[in-house]
């Protein structure tokens, strides 16, 4: 097995998957030789996707769901059904005064960011731990370990983003499955707004943002035979920020 195919034989399914960390991750995990099953909620972004890992000459195919609907939360996890690597990265963020953020957004935050991984991981990882081996992989934030004017809710849910993996690393990994976050920092994407994005990356001691590929790059490492000690941990992927 090369060292650019060392994921050759698995399978994997990124949620949000069709643009952003997601994609990066996904396109990452495909050159590497997994098999990725692409999740998200635009059919045409997402068979896009699906298609750049088949060119590059992986295999992969797109299921659609929206995680905020248990009923499709469970048909994603029956599409995928067995899988050797979960990345949990879709979720939304919301920045903005405590006062104004209202019931609903509150409500979409959590069942986006906390309720999709909580079920995920609970009908796919013993199907892990009967097989003996695993990885899973949730894409958390800096948000989660700091404090961000503004950021009192979405840093809520990365932080139970954070608490779950320990657990789910007490529980599932004497039997194999390995579970580990990466508390990412700010990441260019097209659903974040770039001012905000790169004002937080000057804040960081490598003084900019990340690109989506970098942390597509931890997540590689972090499904592959490369961490097979690293379980429980919440690796910080943010430029330094939180070592300040």
């Amino acid at each position: 097995m090369s060292e650019q195919r060392n994921l050759e034989g698995l399978s994997a399914l990124v949620t949000g998957a069709t643009s952003g960390i997601g994609r990066a991750a996904a396109e990452e995990l495909g050159r590497r030789g997994a098999e990725v099953v692409v999740h998200g909620r635009d059919p045409v972004r997402g068979t896009a996707v699906a298609a750049t890992i088949t060119a590059e000459g992986g295999t992969a195919r797109f299921v659609a769901a929206d995680l905020s609907d248990p009923a499709q939360l469970d048909d994603l996890a029956g599409h995928a059904d067995v899988v050797d690597v979960l990345v949990n990265n879709a979720g939304f963020s919301w920045f903005g005064p405590t006062a104004d953020l209202d019931v609903a957004t509150f409500d979409r935050l959590f069942a986006a960011n906390v309720r999709a991984p909580y079920f995920l991981v609970a009908a796919l990882a013993p199907k892990m731990a009967a097989r003996g081996s695993g990885s899973i992989i949730n894409i958390a934030s800096m948000a989660g370990q700091i404090g961000l004017a503004g950021g009192a809710a979405y840093g809520a849910t990365k932080a139970t983003l954070a608490s779950m993996t320990r657990s789910w690393a007490a529980e599932f990994s004497p039997a194999g499955v390995r579970v580990n976050a990466i508390a990412a920092g700010p990441v260019l994407t097209a659903g974040a707004a770039t001012d905000r994005i790169e004002a937080l990356g000057a804040t960081t001691l490598l003084s900019r943002a990340a690109r989506p590929a970098e942390i597509a790059e931890v997540i590689a490492f972090l499904a592959s035979s490369k961490a097979s000690y690293v379980t429980g941990a919440v690796i910080a992927a943010d430029g330094g920020r939180t070592a300040i």
